[in-house]
């Protein structure tokens, strides 16, 4: 409510919220889900910040219905829904009109559908519907007074004629055992249907996974591949660069060592300096060798 500044949008947004609450609010839903709509109610009706506050609106047509549900409320002794209804009557939250919906005239309007949640209604069952405690308690009064009445006519007055005898005596106690057995048959179906629900479920959910599992390892199985192409690759190149080195190597070995000697005996002039120094340095150099090479050598005597 607090995100709506203007008036008439806030007073729009309460209308269709309390709407949309109203509706698990009636019939077919559940029970649990009626009571949960209520609380939804009653909260929502007492934070709105609508001056005047907006009111649940309720067709005539569905008030029975309401009041039966407040009394389900006590007999079944949950007195704070009841209490927090008994508020809401007294508060006067509720507006009480012909039509569900508002209706306006000579307007073309699209009636929408309501989507009713399947798993929030109510499991329909004629045979309860049908077959109440109180249609029971009325057909066994009908039984008694039809035995009594039998009993008037009949020459013994303390008993009936057997002639008169057209249904069973126990008529009403075999009807309420089939009502009950009906009842806790259509309960162990349901929980078998939830059963198979919830392991169709979980298969579904197993087999999510080992798609997600088979997913992963084809991933996995395309990046090895992928890697072990890289790395072939890089393989491959480091032996040619080796074989290429091996072939300068023994190219270099293939050179005479006179040609090594030459090359490696050469003094290179220095960057910078004068020619004329250069050359006699070079001159110093030379006569210095001629000087070691001609000298002889002396062996020491005895």
């Amino acid at each position: 409510f607090s995100g709506r500044i203007r008036a008439l949008e806030r007073n729009k947004l309460t209308k269709k919220t309390l709407e949309l609450a109203q509706q698990y609010f009636l019939p077919p839903y559940a029970f649990q889900i009626r009571v949960g709509a209520l609380y939804l109610l009653y909260g929502l009706y007492n934070t709105q910040l609508c001056q005047p506050k907006q009111k649940i609106r309720i067709a005539l047509k569905d008030w029975p219905e309401i009041q039966k549900f407040q009394q389900d409320l006590i007999d079944s002794q949950h007195y704070d829904a009841a209490y927090i209804f008994r508020k809401l009557r007294l508060a006067r939250a509720f507006h009480f009109t012909a039509m569900p919906k508002l209706l306006n005239y000579r307007t073309k309007k699209k009636v929408e559908e309501n989507e009713f949640k399947e798993e929030f209604k109510d499991p329909s069952n004629r045979v309860n519907s049908l077959i109440t405690n109180d249609v029971l308690e009325e057909l066994m009064n009908i039984h008694d007074h039809y035995q009594k009445m039998k009993c008037v006519i009949s020459a013994d007055k303390s008993q009936p004629d057997k002639a008169l005898s057209l249904i069973k005596d126990d008529f009403v106690v075999t009807l309420k055992d089939i009502t009950l057995e009906h009842q806790e048959w259509q309960q162990n179906r349901m929980k078998l249907f939830l059963n198979a629900k919830e392991t169709d479920e979980i298969e579904n959910k197993k087999k999510k996974e080992t798609l997600l599992e088979s997913e992963g390892s084809e991933r996995a199985n395309a990046l090895a591949r992928i890697k072990y192409r890289s790395y072939s690759a890089v393989a491959e190149a480091s032996k040619s660069r080796r074989h290429r080195q091996v072939k300068l190597e023994s190219s270099e070995s293939g050179k005479s060592p006179s040609q090594s000697r030459k090359t490696s005996g050469r003094p290179q002039p220095a960057r910078g300096r004068d020619t004329a120094q250069v050359r006699g340095e070079m001159q110093v150099a030379k006569e210095t060798v001629t000087q070691h090479i001609g000298m002889p050598v002396i062996t020491e005597e005895d």
